[in-house]
């Protein structure tokens, strides 16, 4: 067999194809999925809900359904919070004020990857990057941008965030 395979070892053809063929073996299993998906959009609308109508609105409330007991929130500036810890610094810090902060996603940033267990979905991870608004002088004024990733799971047919990890918070700058 050895013999058979040895006009092969020196082949810079069969390399470039096996090089072409991982390279696109890697594309394929690890894409995004498409922004039309239903796949996508629940998990945007997730998205919406976290920070639209729990950070920007301060409708707490909105929390609780979506994310999962066992939650894990890691911060590179505040540390790591579990559910409780999280739900009271949004109620403690962010609407303390409402009104006064704003969280927008940025455009064309968010990305849904899904997550199988051989051919079943049992969650995704959704990444994306983020600026953050403050109040100043009666107008909306962007001072931060970071990035994030969110890792949702199905518990029992219900989307639920059980980790997040929010980084690289920098400054805004144009």
């Amino acid at each position: 067999m050895n013999s058979f395979l040895a006009p092969f070892k020196e082949s810079i053809l069969l390399k470039i194809i096996i090089a072409i063929f991982a390279f696109l073996y890697s594309f394929i299993m690890n894409a995004q999925v498409e922004k039309s998906t239903d796949l996508f959009k629940i998990l945007a609308a997730k998205d919406s809900i976290l920070f639209e109508r729990t950070f920007n609105k301060c409708e707490i409330e909105k929390l609780d359904p979506i994310i999962a007991e066992n939650f894990e929130f890691y911060h590179d500036v505040v540390g790591i919070q579990n559910k409780a810890e999280f739900v009271n610094a949004v109620k403690n810090n962010i609407c303390k004020n409402p009104g006064n902060m704003k969280r927008n996603l940025v455009f064309g940033s968010l990305e849904v990857f899904p997550l199988l267990n051989n051919v079943e979905i049992y969650g995704a991870i959704q990444t994306g990057k983020h600026t953050f608004q403050e109040k100043q002088q009666g107008n909306f004024k962007t001072v931060g941008i970071a990035n994030f990733t969110h890792v949702w799971i199905l518990e029992n047919k219900q989307w639920k965030l059980k980790r997040v990890l929010s980084y690289n918070h920098l400054p805004y700058t144009e």
